[in-house]
């Protein structure tokens, strides 16, 4: 299962933004902007594939010099559970690293919390409600200082 960097703009993109209406927004009665998706230019957009098929995707979004934020995973339906998160996890912390960033945190459902304790990450504050549901932000130092 190849994991790699996508472009904005591009088909493997537009299979990003219709993966995560159909796991994140759809059920939630939601939908994109312009302004939101014109925004992720900025960001490093991550997909694991399956030949030319998205399997599963997230983003990471710059907060600030040594902090970047995970944003909208995603895993096809019939394939959670199968080790597509965890690998995409890992090479998003990868991806991060490199890039020079110390913390990743994010803004994580209330029901994806034990996903992401599996991985090192620790709640850093209070519940909150994003998107009508609950979630908490959590973070992780992923390069020493």
């Amino acid at each position: 299962m190849p994991l790699k960097v996508i472009e904005h703009g591009s088909k493997e993109y537009q299979q990003m933004v219709d993966l995560r209406y159909e796991i994140l927004r759809k059920p939630l009665n939601l939908s994109f902007d312009e302004q939101e998706l014109e925004r992720e230019k900025k960001d490093i957009l991550i997909g694991a594939f399956e030949e030319e098929k998205m399997l599963g995707c997230c983003l990471l979004t710059q907060v600030d010099k040594r902090s970047v934020r995970l944003r909208q995973m995603a895993v096809q339906n019939n394939l959670q559970g199968k080790g597509i998160g965890a690998s995409m996890m890992n090479f998003a912390e990868n991806v991060a690293r490199d890039a020079g960033f110390k913390i990743l945190l994010m803004h994580a459902r209330k029901s994806a919390i034990g996903f992401y304790e599996k991985f090192g990450y620790r709640s850093t504050g209070k519940e909150f409600t994003e998107v009508s549901i609950p979630h908490i932000v959590m973070s992780k130092v992923i390069n020493q200082f």
